[in-house]
C-alpha cells in the first residue's frame, strides 16, 4: 500500500508535512513552510527528490550504504483491453520521446 501526506499545524505558526507509510506509520517530517501554498510545493519536491535523489551517507563511520537492486516494473496487459498496466496497478505510462530536429 502507498503512504501518504499528512498536512500538520507547525508548533511554532505555519505548516509542516508528515510522511507517513502505507501502514500509517510516521516516515519523515519536513521543514516548517510559512503557507499552506508552500506546504503543497513541498510535496510535489519531496516526491520529485525520492525518485530521483541520490543517498549521501553522512554518518560518523563513513562508509557507502549498500542498496539492493532497483525493482523492476512489470507491465501486464489488462484482460482483452490492450492497455497496460503497472505492477501496482496504475496505468504504464508510454511515451514516445520527440525526433530533435536539426
Amino acid at each position: 500500500m502507498a503512504g501518504y501526506f499528512e498536512l500538520v499545524d507547525a508548533p511554532e505558526g505555519g505548516y509542516r508535512l508528515r510522511m507517513m507509510d502505507g501502514a500509517g506509520q510516521l516516515m519523515a517530517v519536513s521543514v516548517t513552510f510559512p503557507t499552506k501554498k508552500a506546504a503543497v510545493a513541498g510535496v510535489a519536491q519531496a516526491r520529485e527528490i525520492a525518485g530521483t535523489g541520490l543517498v549521501k551517507d553522512r554518518t560518523a563511520g563513513g562508509r557507502p550504504a549498500t542498496l539492493g537492486p532497483t525493482p523492476r516494473v512489470t507491465r501486464r496487459t489488462l484482460g482483452g483491453t490492450g492497455r497496460s498496466v503497472s505492477a501496482t496497478g496504475g496505468p504504464a505510462v508510454t511515451a514516445k520521446r520527440p525526433r530533435a530536429r536539426h
